[in-house]
């Protein structure tokens, strides 16, 4: 059967979402998953995915015998940037989208499929992540829970931190120390697929400087999961955690599609500061706010074209990797940069908070707080710049 001409796919989707896009809600969203604190938040987007999935607009260019659309990634593509312009809600459950989802069609076992893919894309079950712990944030491989075996289980004890979606999640992916006898620190380490609905892990909101929840510190206390659920051999756990991240940074594609967050963008900033005023006078009219606002735009607009870019071998012979491996940096560290600069633009005005008469309800100030745990999840901005300085440049670690 002839694939559907992508224009005509293009007009499909664009019809569909403006007759569907929900209306917006009376109580305030979050920006992406990692503010979902409220189960009327929670409810409100998983209902969103799960409507986006049953019309065939996710996972499209996963394989249909799991649940998948079977389809050219193309198709998701347009889906992605359609939803995107379109300003939808983003789908909550963007840990076993574009995370686990990925890793586990890549790895995973022909039972691990059939039994996970499904319910990932339609949000039936949510996924968490259990990487980083108090002590080791972003020391990834000097990770202290530990997991031993005991018969048909592993038995967990410790906690990890930054699990976001963790009073919702089903499953998580778990990073943990099975021994601690092996050659190096990394010898040591078993990935799972872990179920979080068991006795002995409890998850504990954390409270952000937005006021908002979606972080919690997860406690494991004699908690008994199946051995089945190991992912990989025991002690390859690194490896495993490793090919995670590629897909968590987009260094390697796979990911289901569908909107992860609600994105200012650098259109929003032109818009807020033609709105803002300095002076008297609109603060576009300004010439060092405009000088910066052009700064801004060109490395909006380069980021942007950045994925074109790494497929022209010409443009990127030299460094192949450094586009995908990039991506996650330069897109938090812009962030970043956008929202303090939209702070900025409001003056004394800047502030205020959502519920202090803010511009715009104070979505800016709390974008600019919300940007920090970009720059963090995933491997700070300090670790990516060492990943690129010895994967890319090939530069030595000392």
């Amino acid at each position: 059967m002839a694939e559907q001409p992508v224009d005509d796919f293009r007009k499909e989707v664009r019809s569909w979402l403006k007759g569907n896009k929900p209306e917006s809600p009376s109580f305030l969203l979050p920006e992406t998953f990692m503010e979902v604190g409220t189960d009327q938040q929670f409810d409100f987007l998983r209902a969103w995915q799960r409507k986006v999935y049953e019309a065939g607009y996710l996972g499209m260019a996963w394989p249909e015998a799991y649940g998948g659309g079977g389809r050219a990634q193309i198709y998701q593509d347009i889906v992605n940037q359609e939803m995107a312009a379109q300003r939808v809600p983003f789908v909550p459950n963007t840990i076993g989208l574009n995370w686990a989802g990925p890793l586990i069609l890549d790895m995973g076992s022909e039972n691990d499929k059939r039994r996970y893919i499904k319910n990932i894309l339609s949000a039936e079950d949510i996924w968490c992540q259990g990487f980083s712990e108090p002590d080791h944030g972003s020391d990834l491989g000097n990770a202290q829970v530990r997991a031993v075996r005991d018969g048909d289980d592993y038995v967990i004890n410790g906690s990890k931190i930054w699990t976001s979606l963790g009073t919702y999640a089903k499953y998580m992916i778990l990073i943990a120390r099975t021994s601690v006898d092996g050659p190096n620190k990394y010898a040591g380490l078993s990935f799972f697929l872990a179920p979080m609905k068991v006795e002995g892990i409890d998850p504990t909101p954390i409270k952000k400087l937005t006021g908002e929840y979606g972080f919690c510190q997860t406690y494991f206390t004699d908690a008994r999961i199946p051995a089945d659920c190991m992912l990989g051999n025991e002690g390859e756990g690194w490896s495993v955690a490793m090919r995670t991240l590629m897909f968590e940074r987009g260094a390697v594609g796979g990911q289901a599609g569908g909107l992860s967050m609600m994105d200012l963008n650098i259109n929003d900033i032109v818009e807020l500061a033609r709105r803002a005023y300095r002076n008297g006078r609109p603060a576009i009219e300004d010439p060092l706010t405009r000088d910066e606002l052009v700064k801004l735009v060109i490395e909006a607009k380069g980021n942007a074209l950045m994925g074109s870019k790494a497929k022209i071998p010409a443009l990127s012979q030299s460094y192949p990797n450094a586009v995908p491996m990039s991506g996650k940096l330069r897109g938090s560290e812009l962030k970043r940069k956008m929202t303090r600069f939209a702070l900025s633009l409001q003056g004394a005005n800047g502030a205020r908070f959502i519920g202090d008469d803010a511009l715009d309800g104070g979505k800016w100030q709390r974008s600019y707080l919300n940007a920090f745990s970009g720059t963090i999840g995933g491997g700070t901005s300090q670790i990516q710049k060492n990943i690129l300085g010895e994967r890319v440049l090939g530069l030595p670690k000392s």
